[in-house]
Protein backbone atom coordinates (compact mmCIF):
# COMPACT_ATOMS: atom_id res chain seq x y z
CA UNK A 1 0.00 0.00 0.00
CA UNK A 2 1.38 3.47 -0.71
CA UNK A 3 2.30 5.47 2.28
CA UNK A 4 -0.55 7.78 3.97
CA UNK A 5 0.34 11.68 4.60
CA UNK A 6 -0.58 12.38 8.41
CA UNK A 7 -0.61 15.29 10.85
CA UNK A 8 -0.09 15.76 14.15
CA UNK A 9 -1.84 18.27 15.79
CA UNK A 10 -0.51 18.75 19.77
CA UNK A 11 3.22 18.77 20.05
CA UNK A 12 3.87 18.02 23.34
CA UNK A 13 4.50 14.94 25.31
CA UNK A 14 2.43 12.32 24.39
CA UNK A 15 2.87 13.19 21.01
CA UNK A 16 6.78 13.14 21.50
CA UNK A 17 6.94 10.07 23.62
CA UNK A 18 4.63 7.83 21.44
CA UNK A 19 2.63 9.07 18.44
CA UNK A 20 5.29 10.79 16.81
CA UNK A 21 8.30 8.05 17.25
CA UNK A 22 5.43 5.23 15.96
CA UNK A 23 4.32 7.06 12.86
CA UNK A 24 7.95 7.10 12.32
CA UNK A 25 8.40 3.32 12.71
CA UNK A 26 5.30 3.08 10.34
CA UNK A 27 6.40 2.11 6.72
CA UNK A 28 3.03 3.09 5.58
CA UNK A 29 3.09 6.65 6.90
CA UNK A 30 5.08 9.90 6.49
CA UNK A 31 4.23 13.07 8.93
CA UNK A 32 4.06 16.06 6.84
CA UNK A 33 3.02 18.32 9.32
CA UNK A 34 4.02 19.10 13.28
CA UNK A 35 1.17 21.85 14.53
CA UNK A 36 1.64 23.28 17.45
CA UNK A 37 0.26 26.64 19.39
CA UNK A 38 3.62 27.45 20.52
CA UNK A 39 5.35 27.56 17.31
CA UNK A 40 8.54 26.84 19.25
CA UNK A 41 7.23 23.25 19.58
CA UNK A 42 6.41 22.40 16.27
CA UNK A 43 9.61 23.59 15.08
CA UNK A 44 11.75 22.08 17.71
CA UNK A 45 9.79 18.40 16.01
CA UNK A 46 10.81 19.35 12.83
CA UNK A 47 14.41 20.27 13.78
CA UNK A 48 14.73 16.54 15.79
CA UNK A 49 12.76 14.28 13.87
CA UNK A 50 13.88 15.74 10.48
CA UNK A 51 10.94 15.74 8.47
CA UNK A 52 7.52 17.59 7.80
CA UNK A 53 6.12 20.99 7.98
CA UNK A 54 5.86 23.48 11.27
CA UNK A 55 2.25 25.40 11.43
CA UNK A 56 0.58 26.12 14.15
CA UNK A 57 -2.86 26.45 12.99
CA UNK A 58 -4.42 23.04 12.55
CA UNK A 59 -6.70 23.98 9.68
CA UNK A 60 -3.21 24.32 7.74
CA UNK A 61 -3.28 20.70 8.48
CA UNK A 62 -6.50 19.42 7.69
CA UNK A 63 -7.56 21.56 4.57
CA UNK A 64 -4.29 19.93 2.89
CA UNK A 65 -6.30 17.72 0.84
CA UNK A 66 -2.59 15.16 0.75
CA UNK A 67 -3.44 14.40 4.40
CA UNK A 68 -5.31 11.42 5.18
CA UNK A 69 -5.20 11.46 8.64
CA UNK A 70 -4.40 13.65 11.68
CA UNK A 71 -3.22 12.40 15.16
CA UNK A 72 -5.06 15.24 18.23
CA UNK A 73 -2.47 15.31 20.91
CA UNK A 74 -3.86 18.41 22.55
CA UNK A 75 -5.49 20.02 26.03
CA UNK A 76 -8.71 17.96 26.55
CA UNK A 77 -10.93 20.57 25.74
CA UNK A 78 -9.76 21.44 21.75
CA UNK A 79 -10.72 17.08 21.74
CA UNK A 80 -13.36 17.47 20.23
CA UNK A 81 -13.28 21.30 18.48
CA UNK A 82 -10.40 19.49 16.26
CA UNK A 83 -11.76 15.79 15.81
CA UNK A 84 -14.98 17.38 14.80
CA UNK A 85 -13.50 19.88 12.26
CA UNK A 86 -10.96 17.23 11.15
CA UNK A 87 -13.84 14.63 10.44
CA UNK A 88 -15.74 17.10 8.38
CA UNK A 89 -12.45 17.57 6.51
CA UNK A 90 -12.93 14.26 5.16
CA UNK A 91 -9.71 13.11 6.94
CA UNK A 92 -9.34 10.15 9.90
CA UNK A 93 -8.80 10.99 13.26
CA UNK A 94 -6.90 9.15 16.13
CA UNK A 95 -7.89 11.24 19.32
CA UNK A 96 -6.04 10.65 22.42
CA UNK A 97 -7.87 9.93 25.56
CA UNK A 98 -10.01 10.96 27.13
CA UNK A 99 -12.21 11.53 24.26
CA UNK A 100 -13.80 14.84 25.66
CA UNK A 101 -14.30 16.41 28.71
CA UNK A 102 -18.31 15.08 29.48
CA UNK A 103 -20.49 12.39 27.86
CA UNK A 104 -21.92 14.91 25.76
CA UNK A 105 -19.29 16.09 23.88
CA UNK A 106 -18.06 12.83 23.13
CA UNK A 107 -21.67 11.92 21.69
CA UNK A 108 -21.10 15.08 19.53
CA UNK A 109 -17.86 13.67 18.29
CA UNK A 110 -19.68 10.32 17.62
CA UNK A 111 -22.79 11.76 15.57
CA UNK A 112 -20.21 13.99 13.86
CA UNK A 113 -18.10 10.57 12.77
CA UNK A 114 -21.83 8.44 11.79
CA UNK A 115 -21.84 11.49 9.60
CA UNK A 116 -18.66 11.64 7.87
CA UNK A 117 -18.21 7.85 7.41
CA UNK A 118 -14.35 8.68 8.75
CA UNK A 119 -12.72 6.69 11.24
CA UNK A 120 -12.43 8.14 14.86
CA UNK A 121 -10.46 6.11 17.17
CA UNK A 122 -9.90 7.40 20.57
CA UNK A 123 -6.02 6.69 22.05
CA UNK A 124 -7.32 4.15 24.91
CA UNK A 125 -3.89 2.28 23.75
CA UNK A 126 -4.22 -1.09 26.31
CA UNK A 127 -6.92 -2.03 23.87
CA UNK A 128 -3.21 -2.67 22.12
CA UNK A 129 -1.20 -3.78 24.50
CA UNK A 130 -0.11 -7.75 24.52
CA UNK A 131 -0.82 -8.91 28.09
CA UNK A 132 -4.04 -6.55 28.66
CA UNK A 133 -5.27 -8.87 25.08
CA UNK A 134 -3.76 -12.07 26.60
CA UNK A 135 -6.24 -11.69 29.76
CA UNK A 136 -9.14 -10.75 27.24
CA UNK A 137 -8.59 -14.40 25.67
CA UNK A 138 -8.42 -16.07 28.79
CA UNK A 139 -12.13 -14.23 29.97
CA UNK A 140 -13.22 -15.35 26.41
CA UNK A 141 -11.73 -19.04 26.40
CA UNK A 142 -13.96 -19.52 30.15
CA UNK A 143 -11.13 -20.68 32.24
CA UNK A 144 -12.43 -17.85 35.01
CA UNK A 145 -15.71 -18.88 34.76
CA UNK A 146 -18.68 -16.06 35.12
CA UNK A 147 -16.18 -12.85 36.01
CA UNK A 148 -18.61 -11.41 38.91
CA UNK A 149 -17.03 -8.45 39.98
CA UNK A 150 -13.97 -6.37 38.78
CA UNK A 151 -11.80 -4.05 41.17
CA UNK A 152 -9.49 -1.26 40.21
CA UNK A 153 -7.04 0.53 41.99
CA UNK A 154 -4.74 3.29 40.50
CA UNK A 155 -3.55 4.93 43.30
CA UNK A 156 0.03 7.66 44.09
CA UNK A 157 1.16 8.89 47.10
CA UNK A 158 1.43 12.77 45.60
CA UNK A 159 1.81 12.59 42.16
CA UNK A 160 -0.41 15.94 41.06
CA UNK A 161 0.37 16.77 37.82
CA UNK A 162 0.99 20.29 36.55
CA UNK A 163 -0.45 21.76 39.41
CA UNK A 164 -2.07 24.87 38.71
CA UNK A 165 -1.79 24.34 34.87
CA UNK A 166 -4.39 22.40 31.90
CA UNK A 167 -4.16 19.47 34.13
CA UNK A 168 -6.01 20.76 37.51
CA UNK A 169 -8.14 23.23 35.28
CA UNK A 170 -11.17 21.44 35.01
CA UNK A 171 -12.19 23.64 32.07
CA UNK A 172 -9.79 22.06 29.90
CA UNK A 173 -9.56 18.56 31.41
CA UNK A 174 -13.00 17.81 32.59
CA UNK A 175 -12.06 16.83 35.45
CA UNK A 176 -8.71 14.88 37.52
CA UNK A 177 -7.54 11.52 38.24
CA UNK A 178 -10.43 9.73 37.36
CA UNK A 179 -10.39 11.24 33.52
CA UNK A 180 -6.54 11.06 33.46
CA UNK A 181 -5.84 8.13 35.04
CA UNK A 182 -9.19 6.23 35.37
CA UNK A 183 -10.09 5.88 31.96
CA UNK A 184 -7.40 3.67 31.04
CA UNK A 185 -8.70 1.40 33.77
CA UNK A 186 -12.15 1.55 33.38
CA UNK A 187 -11.64 0.86 29.50
CA UNK A 188 -9.47 -1.99 30.09
CA UNK A 189 -12.42 -3.51 32.70
CA UNK A 190 -14.51 -2.72 29.53
CA UNK A 191 -12.57 -3.97 26.81
CA UNK A 192 -11.70 -7.88 28.84
CA UNK A 193 -15.18 -8.38 29.94
CA UNK A 194 -16.68 -7.85 26.71
CA UNK A 195 -17.87 -4.22 26.80
CA UNK A 196 -21.25 -4.97 28.76
CA UNK A 197 -23.85 -2.23 29.08
CA UNK A 198 -23.57 0.24 31.90
CA UNK A 199 -26.70 0.50 34.29
CA UNK A 200 -25.95 2.55 36.71
CA UNK A 201 -23.18 4.28 38.75
CA UNK A 202 -22.36 5.73 42.38
CA UNK A 203 -19.30 7.79 43.15
CA UNK A 204 -17.21 10.19 44.90
CA UNK A 205 -14.72 12.20 43.86
CA UNK A 206 -12.68 14.65 46.25
CA UNK A 207 -10.53 17.81 45.51
CA UNK A 208 -8.14 17.99 48.80
CA UNK A 209 -4.39 17.39 48.70
CA UNK A 210 -3.69 19.86 45.77
CA UNK A 211 -6.29 22.88 46.39
CA UNK A 212 -3.23 24.46 49.05
CA UNK A 213 -0.93 24.62 45.88
CA UNK A 214 2.16 27.06 47.56
CA UNK A 215 2.01 24.36 50.35
CA UNK A 216 1.78 21.38 48.63
CA UNK A 217 4.36 18.60 49.34
CA UNK A 218 5.95 16.49 46.61
CA UNK A 219 8.91 14.08 45.66
CA UNK A 220 7.95 14.57 42.32
CA UNK A 221 6.08 15.98 39.12
CA UNK A 222 4.86 15.12 36.06
CA UNK A 223 4.54 18.06 33.55
CA UNK A 224 6.17 19.97 36.11
CA UNK A 225 7.29 22.45 33.06
CA UNK A 226 3.13 23.95 33.15
CA UNK A 227 2.93 24.23 37.13
CA UNK A 228 1.38 27.19 37.83
CA UNK A 229 1.10 28.21 41.86
CA UNK A 230 -1.36 31.12 40.67
CA UNK A 231 -3.41 29.02 38.56
CA UNK A 232 -6.52 26.78 39.21
CA UNK A 233 -6.65 23.97 41.07
CA UNK A 234 -10.19 21.71 40.70
CA UNK A 235 -10.32 18.78 39.83
CA UNK A 236 -10.33 15.32 41.97
CA UNK A 237 -7.35 14.27 43.58
CA UNK A 238 -8.85 11.12 44.96
CA UNK A 239 -11.87 9.57 43.56
CA UNK A 240 -14.59 5.99 44.84
CA UNK A 241 -16.66 4.49 42.81
CA UNK A 242 -19.23 1.44 42.21
CA UNK A 243 -20.43 0.88 38.76
CA UNK A 244 -23.17 -1.87 38.13
CA UNK A 245 -23.48 -3.58 34.65
CA UNK A 246 -25.16 -6.48 32.44
CA UNK A 247 -21.72 -8.12 33.07
CA UNK A 248 -19.74 -7.63 36.11
CA UNK A 249 -19.77 -5.40 39.20
CA UNK A 250 -17.20 -3.14 39.21
CA UNK A 251 -15.27 -1.12 42.21
CA UNK A 252 -12.58 1.46 42.04
CA UNK A 253 -10.43 3.80 43.86
CA UNK A 254 -8.43 6.28 42.44
CA UNK A 255 -5.80 9.27 43.48
CA UNK A 256 -3.18 11.50 42.00
CA UNK A 257 -2.84 12.25 45.86
CA UNK A 258 -3.27 10.91 48.93
CA UNK A 259 -1.22 10.48 52.15
CA UNK A 260 -0.23 6.74 52.53
CA UNK A 261 3.67 6.14 50.59
CA UNK A 262 2.73 2.92 48.72
CA UNK A 263 1.54 3.10 45.62
CA UNK A 264 -1.12 0.35 43.92
CA UNK A 265 -1.63 0.16 40.05
CA UNK A 266 -3.70 -3.20 39.33
CA UNK A 267 -7.05 -4.99 38.13
CA UNK A 268 -8.35 -7.90 39.60
CA UNK A 269 -10.51 -9.86 37.42
CA UNK A 270 -12.83 -12.21 40.10
CA UNK A 271 -14.11 -15.41 38.24
CA UNK A 272 -16.16 -18.21 40.02
CA UNK A 273 -13.52 -20.42 38.12
CA UNK A 274 -10.12 -18.54 38.30
CA UNK A 275 -9.25 -14.87 38.82
CA UNK A 276 -6.41 -12.79 37.30
CA UNK A 277 -4.72 -9.64 38.68
CA UNK A 278 -2.91 -7.23 36.23
CA UNK A 279 -0.24 -5.27 37.42
CA UNK A 280 -0.83 -2.10 35.35
CA UNK A 281 1.78 -1.47 32.42
CA UNK A 282 3.58 -5.25 33.19
CA UNK A 283 2.32 -8.42 33.83
CA UNK A 284 -0.50 -10.56 35.33
CA UNK A 285 -1.09 -14.03 37.45
CA UNK A 286 -3.92 -15.72 37.38
CA UNK A 287 -5.14 -17.76 40.31
CA UNK A 288 -7.37 -20.97 40.22
CA UNK A 289 -7.87 -24.72 41.50
CA UNK A 290 -7.86 -28.21 40.08
CA UNK A 291 -7.81 -31.13 41.75
CA UNK A 292 -8.66 -30.03 45.17
CA UNK A 293 -5.40 -27.82 45.06
CA UNK A 294 -5.02 -23.79 44.56
CA UNK A 295 -3.08 -22.78 41.56
CA UNK A 296 -1.16 -19.53 40.28
CA UNK A 297 0.70 -19.44 37.19
CA UNK A 298 2.66 -16.08 35.17
CA UNK A 299 2.23 -16.42 31.79
CA UNK A 300 5.32 -15.94 29.65
CA UNK A 301 4.50 -14.24 26.23
CA UNK A 302 6.20 -11.61 23.69
CA UNK A 303 5.25 -8.07 24.08
CA UNK A 304 4.98 -5.68 21.10
CA UNK A 305 5.20 -1.86 21.97
CA UNK A 306 1.53 -1.13 22.67
CA UNK A 307 1.96 2.66 21.03
CA UNK A 308 3.48 1.39 17.85
CA UNK A 309 0.38 -1.43 17.99
CA UNK A 310 -2.05 1.59 18.25
CA UNK A 311 -0.64 3.99 15.66
CA UNK A 312 0.17 0.69 13.26
CA UNK A 313 -3.84 -0.33 13.55
CA UNK A 314 -4.97 3.16 13.07
CA UNK A 315 -3.03 3.28 9.54
CA UNK A 316 -4.34 0.43 8.65
CA UNK A 317 -7.79 1.02 9.57
CA UNK A 318 -7.75 4.12 7.32
CA UNK A 319 -6.61 1.77 4.12
CA UNK A 320 -9.11 -1.02 5.10
CA UNK A 321 -11.84 0.59 6.42
CA UNK A 322 -11.11 -1.63 9.33
CA UNK A 323 -13.27 -0.89 12.91
CA UNK A 324 -10.86 -1.26 15.66
CA UNK A 325 -11.80 -1.67 19.54
CA UNK A 326 -10.77 1.72 20.07
CA UNK A 327 -13.32 3.06 17.53
CA UNK A 328 -15.50 5.63 18.85
CA UNK A 329 -18.48 3.58 19.26
CA UNK A 330 -17.26 1.17 21.61
CA UNK A 331 -15.07 3.89 23.67
CA UNK A 332 -17.87 6.40 24.45
CA UNK A 333 -19.21 3.43 27.31
CA UNK A 334 -15.94 4.95 29.03
CA UNK A 335 -17.03 8.13 28.91
CA UNK A 336 -20.30 7.44 29.96
CA UNK A 337 -19.38 5.35 33.00
CA UNK A 338 -17.22 8.58 33.58
CA UNK A 339 -19.75 10.65 33.66
CA UNK A 340 -21.98 8.87 35.88
CA UNK A 341 -19.58 8.90 38.41
CA UNK A 342 -18.69 12.92 38.16
CA UNK A 343 -22.76 13.07 38.49
CA UNK A 344 -22.87 10.71 41.28
CA UNK A 345 -20.90 12.87 42.79
CA UNK A 346 -22.01 16.35 42.46
CA UNK A 347 -25.89 14.89 43.39
CA UNK A 348 -25.35 12.84 45.91
CA UNK A 349 -26.73 9.37 44.65
CA UNK A 350 -26.63 6.93 42.27
CA UNK A 351 -26.91 7.68 38.86
CA UNK A 352 -29.08 5.49 36.34
CA UNK A 353 -27.17 5.23 32.76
Amino acid sequence: MAKIKVGVIGCGTIANSAHIPAYLKCEDAEIKYFCDIIPERAEKAVSQYGCGIAVTDYHDVINDPEITAVSVCTPNKAHPIIAIDALRAGKHVLCEKPAARTYAEALEMQKVQHETGKTLNIGVVNRFNTAVNEIKKIISSGELGNIYHVYVSFRAQRSIPGLGGAFTTKDIAGGGVLIDWGVHYLDIVMYCTGDPNPISASGKAFSVLGCDMPNYVYEGMWAENTKDLNGTYDVDDFVTGFIRTEGPTITLNGAWAQNIGVGEAFIDFLGDKGGIRLQYGGDFTVYTTKDGKLYSYKPEYQSVNMFDNEIASFVRCTQTGEKLPSHIDTVIITAKLMQGIYDSSDSGKEVIL
